[in-house]
């Protein structure tokens, strides 16, 4: 073989890498751009990373999860009895064949859920920021006042996907 094949395919090769290498800290900073939005939404990081495993592996296991996000079990364990009770993580029971312990699998809640559940928080926190004047008034001006005004209104729609429409 001659030998500027083997250097053409050398460089190639080096390239493929390269591009690979680029590819996969893209992927990363992408999902930890996501992470990092999430924390504010879910209010920790554990917690955002527990949210983007699931929506990327439905059904997966508190040991599964721990396993796919670096976290300890028992902090994946308590961080999901938490996003459980609050609703935005799903369980049921992982069927399998056989006697012995079926752990729970776990689901994540569509994005669009997420948001309309925090949308009435945000929407009171900036109306009082907005009102705040009449929130540090006296309380003998306040009762003059009838009621403070909410001039913040956040609405949450979905778009209509192609698939919806046929």
């Amino acid at each position: 073989m001659p030998v500027e094949d083997a250097e053409g395919r050398d460089r190639i090769s080096k390239g493929r890498e390269r591009l690979e290498e680029e590819a996969d800290r893209a992927v990363d900073q992408f999902d930890q751009s996501i992470v990092d939005l999430l924390s504010w939404v879910l209010d920790t990081e554990t917690r955002a990373r527990i949210y983007v495993y699931l929506r990327q592996q439905p059904y997966s296991t508190s040991e599964e999860i721990a396993e796919g996000t670096g976290l300890y079990p028992s902090t994946v364990r308590e961080s999901l009895a938490e996003l459980h009770d609050e609703e935005i993580v799903e369980r049921r029971k992982r069927e399998s064949e056989g006697a012995g312990n079926n752990p729970y699998e776990y689901t994540a809640i569509a994005p669009s859920d997420l948001v309309g559940g925090i949308v009435g928080q945000i929407q009171d926190e900036l109306n009082t920021v907005f009102n705040l004047d009449d929130h540090l008034e006296s309380e003998s001006d306040a009762e003059l006042e009838s009621e403070t005004s909410e001039p913040v209104s956040i609405s949450v729609e979905e778009e209509e996907s192609d698939d919806d429409e046929e």
